[in-house]
């Protein structure tokens, strides 16, 4: 019978030789973690290979996500389908093995992690998610949801700001399912941390309300195994494991110093880790006895068979909240959306009067949220400004009782991530709101979530110089523009109630990547528009006011200058021009409509354009051509009244009918 070590062996064995056949990659963390990893997997978490989709799996994230090969060690050899020939194209092109574990790359990868700290904020969102789904699905015979989120960080992950954010939070709302392994090497890519890294991390964490593990010997399963029972019996807290390690443990020259953190060991250092850990076996070779241990199909398709039956009991016994968890697993909207959204927006189109579109938003939510129970809302400390509640918000906090509002402080950052880390559980749609300025502290966590294309809803209210008196700290200039940028980002930025509510719809919607929505402080026109104008907004851009078939000039405007663009544009139709105004709230739902469509909307023959926003120009360039011209913001902002903002950026009907003429 293999020993522990020697079955931790085999993650080394493959982790060294991956990243010298790449040529590149991280050998410490995967090394030195080995003896966790190995009395993790093998004794605790419930999850079965065969089905990496189950449900009520345990969920394991690797935060510190430069160790990959750990990750992608253990799932080949407990049995996913990850093979050998994958592990050998480790880092290389379309492989299922890249850098750093990229969520729907590899089965069993439950989020993508590298930019550090992150996947700690991830399984934050993951343990709300589960803790939610308890209060709301389980009852007292049926516990449906019942699992643990652990993850694994490194000191490098420990000084990301945003470890803070998302640990002051998940200790404030008491998730005792969430378990942190705390891999303490002491080493990072510059070398011993202890020249820049001397925080009591313990008693950081208990500050944090965490129930915290004490120098563990990473080394010591025995060790390892008790320090994970008592986090596991702790309910009313996360549990921290503080273990102790060395990196690259196995390499004798290399162990416990940077030259192993982010390099190859080379071969002859390698020659000497495997007469030093005792590992006989050549380059990926693992012989079968140890493929026996690990494997977990057996064990994994036993304890889903085991949840299924209790699962079809409960579906007999509460046919209809067994109807609704499916639903929502699945990711699948409810009978009455489309009634419900088709009867909002033509109530929308009928509504007259003046509204900023962050309380068009609101009103939006409001509608929505009643057919909608998975959606889970929050904000970053402007719940009153960016007005994401309703009428039927209920807080999460640390009592265990159902929620679907969460008060996130001021952690722009950690509420985009723990957004991400709700909509990689499942269950959940989430979104998060804050001004559109301070998409800048949360920018890494956006584009996360557009690389994994999860369903994370951003409301960016405040979005221009409209907001006013704050000043250019606080008014948005460059923001829209760079999300615009992202890939996988959709970003909507409507200019009333209409176009507010189809913005929802269509972020609510997509399920390949998250949505920004941008919305006004200020108050916006209401626009009338036929039937067929409310049924283009979906498609990104539409005619708004048409001269004729063939106008002299496009105005194409968005959010509020779209009101701007309108009086300029009745006015010079009215004098005998011919120009079209064309609404475009989502550039980049225009630009994936068919070339019918876009061609009709901005037909070629029109070289005469120009696009107006209060903003960065340079972004609609692509828009109106060498021929045509940008009305925006070429600066930061100013602090004064919006209406003297505007005019002093000549963001006004005079500056853009001068702009107009020059081009006629």
């Amino acid at each position: 019978m293999l020993s522990r070590c020697e079955l931790a062996n085999a993650i080394r064995a493959l982790s060294m030789d991956a990243v010298e056949k790449a040529n590149s990659g991280h050998p410490g963390a995967p090394m030195g973690m080995a003896d966790i990893a190995e009395v993790l997997w093998n004794d605790f978490l419930r999850h079965n290979p065969a089905n990496p989709h189950w449900v009520d799996r345990d969920r394991f994230i690797m935060s510190n996500g430069h160790g990959s090969m750990l990750l992608y060690s253990i799932l080949h050899l407990t049995g996913y389908d990850l093979s050998m020939d994958e592990i050998k194209r480790f880092r290389q092109l379309h492989s299922k093995t890249p850098g750093h574990p990229e969520y729907g790359c590899a089965p069993g990868i439950e989020t993508t992690t590298g930019p550090l700290g992150q996947g700690l904020a991830n399984a934050v969102g993951m343990a709300i998610a589960e803790k939610n789904l308890t209060a709301e699905f389980n009852r007292d015979e049926f516990d449906i949801v019942n699992h643990y989120t652990y993850v694994s960080v490194g000191d490098g992950c420990l000084m990301e700001g945003i470890s803070h954010e998302a640990a002051s939070l998940a200790g404030t709302l008491k998730l005792g399912k969430l378990i942190c392994i705390y891999d303490s090497n002491q080493v990072s890519i510059d070398g011993d941390v202890r020249g820049w890294f001397t925080d009591d991390t313990a008693k950081r964490f208990e500050a944090y309300h965490w129930h915290v593990v004490r120098n563990v010997d990473g080394h010591d399963p025995v060790q390892i195994k008790k320090a994970l029972r008592k986090a596991r019996k702790v309910t009313d807290k996360p549990s921290f494991i503080c273990c102790n390690t060395i990196i690259g443990r196995g390499a004798p020259n290399k162990q416990g110093k940077a030259s192993c953190h982010g390099a190859p060991l080379g071969k002859d250092e390698i020659v000497l880790a495997r007469k030093q850990i005792g590992w006989q076996y050549g380059p990926f070779v693992i012989p079968d006895e140890y493929y026996a241990a690990w494997n977990a199909r057996k064990r994994g398709k036993r304890i889903e068979k085991q949840w299924n039956t209790k699962f079809q009991a409960y579906k007999q016994k509460y046919p209809e909240l067994a109807a609704e968890f499916e639903r929502r697993m699945h990711m699948q909207l409810p009978a009455a959306w489309e009634t419900t959204t088709s009867a909002f927006i033509s109530k929308c189109a009928e509504k007259s009067g003046n509204i900023a579109s962050r309380k068009a938003s609101q009103n939006t939510i409001e509608a929505y949220a009643p057919v909608l129970p998975e959606l889970i809302g929050g904000s970053a400390d402007l719940t009153g400004s960016n007005l994401t509640t309703w009428s039927g918000s209920k807080v999460i906090n640390g009592s265990g009782d159902y929620g679907n509002y969460l008060y996130y402080g001021v952690r722009e950052f950690g509420m985009t991530a723990i957004n991400s880390g709700i909509a990689l559980h499942g269950g959940y749609i989430p979104y998060g709101g804050t001004f559109l300025m301070f998409s800048e502290y949360a920018r890494n966590a956006l584009r996360m979530a557009a690389l994994m294309k999860l369903r994370n809803i951003l409301v960016f209210t405040h979005d221009s110089i409209g907001l006013g008196e704050d000043g250019p700290t606080h008014q948005a200039v460059e923001q829209a523009a760079t999300l615009r940028l992202m890939p996988n980002m959709s970003v909507w930025r409507p200019c009333d109630a209409i176009e507010t509510a189809v913005a929802w719809k269509s972020a609510i919607e997509k399920k390949t990547g998250p949505t920004s929505l941008l919305l006004s402080r200020q108050n916006l026109k209401h626009i009338l528009r036929t039937d067929e104008q409310i049924n283009n907004v979906q498609r990104g851009a539409y005619i708004l006011i048409e001269g004729t078939k063939t106008p002299d000039l496009i105005i194409i405007a968005t959010g509020s200058e779209v009101e701007l663009a309108l009086n300029v544009c009745q006015q010079l139709n009215g004098q005998g021009h011919h120009i079209r105004l064309v609404s475009m709230p989502s550039t980049d739902v225009f630009d994936a409509q068919d070339n019918t469509y876009r061609e009709m909307v901005l037909p070629s023959v029109c070289r005469k354009r120009i696009a107006v926003e209060a903003g960065i120009p340079d972004y609609w360039r692509k828009y109106v051509g060498l021929d045509g011209k940008v009305l925006g913001v070429n600066t930061f902002g100013e602090s004064a009244p919006a209406g003297d903002v505007y005019k002093h950026f000549g963001l006004t009907e005079t500056g853009l009918m001068e702009m107009v003429k020059s081009l006629l």
